[in-house]
């Protein structure tokens, strides 16, 4: 028997499988953060895919916390109504549950969505902030240092988000404190040279990442879970590594995070890191060795027997499958057929069964 295609709860939402889609960027929304058709497309196809769960992208907490001016938004009430008509739409045929990833960019914003440049301010472009001045490198501007009352407002804005996550209809919410961004920014010394409460010690930089899921789960309903997504090392000498990741996992697993994502890197340019197949596997499974709630693996998994080793060994609990799934959005149909598993699919579908696979679909 599978164990990839066995459920799993993550806090009181149990999923049909460990197959999870993690959030990638589509950078498709309007400039006011607001859904657009491709978003109905993208998800409507994906939602179709037999997956567990789907991570909707990064959508921003604040105008100036977006990655780009194309990214989704959740820091205006139009803009959530945008993407709860979508999800509105998506579960006329699919019952696929759907999480948001909530995030701020911090000094890695300020992007234009199609042609990546920096944004001037004549073009519409915004002030970066950051834990400190310091600039990510390359084209990006030097942001200004959060004070009190802007960190303060960070918090805000998640919290806030995470209701209108809750009002839209979303299922669960992702915080992103992966990939250099924002809360991540304030996880590393390489980013965080403050020398207030927020920053030095690792106590100290993790306090507004603590203090920004604490704002998210009491805002977002007891009955949805919270998690969040890491970057388990910067791959970088002196920066935030895979030992300081378990120390924060603990932390969340006490205060009741209901599952870890664990990615990598991100933060700065001078990374080094070695891609190959199931490259952040080792460090999410040393997270899972220490603490209780599920963890999602992820990072080169693209065959349905490499994700049932996984996580039959116990080396992650879910495994998020990205760029895989973009070009085969079918990905876990063809994962229970080479598993020899059935799996819920459409009946408008069920014809395309391959010949071996006689029993693949149970009809919704």
């Amino acid at each position: 028997m599978s164990i990839l295609f066995s459920p799993i709860a993550i806090g009181p939402l149990t999923l049909a499988n460990r197959i999870v889609v993690p959030p990638m960027c589509m950078y498709s929304a309007t400039t006011d953060g607001h859904a657009t058709d491709w978003h109905l497309q993208h998800y409507g196809s994906l939602a179709l895919s037999g997956s567990g769960l789907i991570i909707v992208e990064a959508s921003a907490v604040a105008p100036e916390g977006r990655i780009s001016n194309r990214d989704l938004g959740l820091w205006s009430d139009a803009a959530a109504a945008s993407m709860a008509d979508v999800l509105k739409r998506i579960r006329a045929f699919s019952d696929t549950p759907l999480a948001v990833q909530l995030g701020h960019a911090g000094r890695k914003g300020g992007r234009d969505g199609i042609s990546d440049d920096t944004l001037p301010p004549e073009r519409g472009g915004w002030e970066l902030v950051a834990p400190s001045a310091l600039c990510y490198g390359g084209a990006f501007p030097q942001p200004k240092a959060l004070d009190a009352a802007g960190i303060r407002r960070v918090v805000d804005a998640f919290a806030a988000a995470a209701a209108r996550a809750d009002a839209a209809g979303y299922d669960a919410v992702e915080i992103h404190a992966a990939h250099g961004y924002l809360l991540h920014q304030f996880l590393s010394p390489i980013s965080n040279k403050r020398d207030d409460e927020y920053g030095g010690s690792f106590e100290n930089r993790i306090r507004l990442p603590l203090a920004v899921f604490t704002a998210v789960r009491e805002a977002f309903p007891k009955s949805k879970p919270v998690g969040i997504r890491i970057s388990g090392s910067d791959w970088v000498e002196g920066g935030w590594n895979v030992d300081e990741s378990i120390r924060f996992a603990r932390e969340l697993d006490r205060l009741g995070c209901a599952y870890i994502h664990v990615s990598g890197g991100g933060l700065s340019l001078d990374q080094t890191l070695h891609v190959g197949p199931g490259y952040q596997i080792g460090m999410a499974a040393q997270i899972k060795q220490a603490v209780a709630m599920p963890v999602i693996g992820v990072g080169l998994i693209t065959e349905p027997a490499q994700a049932e080793t996984i996580v039959r060994a116990g080396m992650t609990d879910m495994v998020a499958i990205g760029r895989g799934i973009l070009f085969n959005p079918r990905w876990p149909w063809k994962a229970a057929a080479d598993l020899g598993v059935s799996i819920r699919g459409p009946i408008q579908y069920v014809r395309s069964r391959p010949h071996g696979s006689p029993n693949l679909f149970i009809k919704e």
